[in-house]
Formats: C-alpha cells, structure tokens, sequence
C-alpha cells in the first residue's frame, strides 16, 4: 500500500523568548493511504506540530514532508495554498465556523476559492451535509444547532473538496460523551466507506480508540502503541 503521508528524519525548533526549543528531533513516519492514525501524548509534545507539518500550514527546518506524493518542502507560498485546498480538510475543536453564515454557506466556503460553478458548489455541499447527516439543517445558523452538529458541519466542510487526508485536531475535545462518540463514528465511517486518510490529535483515549493505529508523542518522538480495534 502506498503511503499518503511521509515525514523522513524531520526536525522542528520554535523560538521561545532567546532560546531555541526542539519541538521534533529527525521524526520519521509513514502513513499509508486509508489508514486512520490517532497521535496521543502530553501537550507540548508535537502532535498539532505534526499535523501542521502534513497541512502545509508549518514548514521543517530540515528533514522532508511527503503528502499525496508532493515535497511540501518545494512549495511556494502560493503554491501550498492551493494544493492544500485540495487534498487536506481540517476539523478543529471549536469549529471555526462562521455564526452569520448558515451550514450550507459555512461548508461552502472553501469552494468559493475554486472555478466551480455555483450550481455544482451547491451540489457539492447538499452531498457534503448529507454524508454528515445534516441535510435538514442547511438553513440553520451555528447557534442554532448543539455542538456536536457545529462540528458536523465543520467535517461537511473539511471533505466538501473531497480531500484524500483528514487532519482532526481535538475534534471532539469541546463535546459531551455521547455527541464525541457520534462524531468518531462519523470519521470511522469517512476513512471506511470514503477512504479517506485520517490523522486526529487527540487526548481522549476512548476517541484515540476509534483509529485503526495509534502513535504516542513523547518529547518529540513517536511510539507505536499496541494494536487497537479497527
């Protein structure tokens, strides 16, 4: 199986006040088309580094990020806007959505940057709020709807491109038990019924057991832990 994700000996410093922090010291990670991995660990371990990493959001400062087969290394600016655009949804904790908008124009904003037409961007986010179980609530505005379905319309919007990657950070760090429970179940069903690669941050380790691998971040290296059910 081919890998959709690659980080070869990446290594990453942030700045705090004079002093230089290794946050990643030559990380190394294949994550094979399909799979959905879930990354655990202590905060200020490197997991949402990670992820930035593989969204095009951060750069290394040596070390290669291989997504979809491009070097993101070798990307402009520019360029790395619009490949993201198009193979990687994000889904965050807190949804990020626009409350004057409603679902269906919040799921729709990352088409506006597109040259698709307006009649195929509405198809596009009446089948995005299906998938998601939202399709009577198109019309609704975010504080019209509970938390767990704000984030189902920022998952309809992550995958309205039809991304091949998923990069969930917390996503269900802000949700009760039974709405958390729900939206895993949702990403179980995108990375089996959609294929969609999936990587989620996570501190919860009910939800890190919904993925089919999980990598444990400890002073900016990886553990494999022990095989979870799929």
């Amino acid at each position: 199986m081919s890998s959709a994700i690659s980080l070869r000996q990446v290594v990453k410093h942030y700045r705090r006040g004079k002093e230089s922090v290794e946050v990643l010291h030559g990380l190394s990670l294949e994550i094979p088309a399909g799979e959905f991995v879930s990354l655990v660990g202590p905060s200020g371990s490197g997991k949402t580094t990670i992820l930035n990493l593989i969204g095009g959001l951060d750069h290394a400062d040596s070390g290669e990020v291989i997504v979809g087969g491009e070097h993101l290394e070798s990307l402009s600016g520019g360029q790395l806007t619009k490949w993201r655009g198009g193979h990687v949804g994000f889904v965050f904790q807190f949804y990020n959505l626009m409350p004057m908008l409603s679902a269906e124009s919040n799921v729709e904003l990352p088409l506006l940057l597109t040259k698709l037409s307006k009649d195929e961007r509405r198809r596009r986010v009446a089948v995005a709020l299906e998938i998601v179980g939202l399709k009577d609530r198109a019309s609704h505005k975010p504080g019209e709807m509970s938390g767990g379905q704000q984030q189902r319309v920022g998952i309809a919007r992550a995958i309205v491109a039809d991304p091949a990657i998923l990069l969930c950070d917390e996503p269900t760090g802000d949700l009760d038990r039974n709405s958390a429970d729900e939206i895993l179940a949702l990403l179980q069903q995108l990375n089996r019924q959609q294929n969609k690669t999936i990587v989620m941050v996570t501190h919860d380790p009910k939800a890190a057991d919904h993925a089919t691998r999980q990598l444990e971040m400890d002073k900016g290296s990886l553990i494999e832990r022990s095989p979870v059910r799929a």
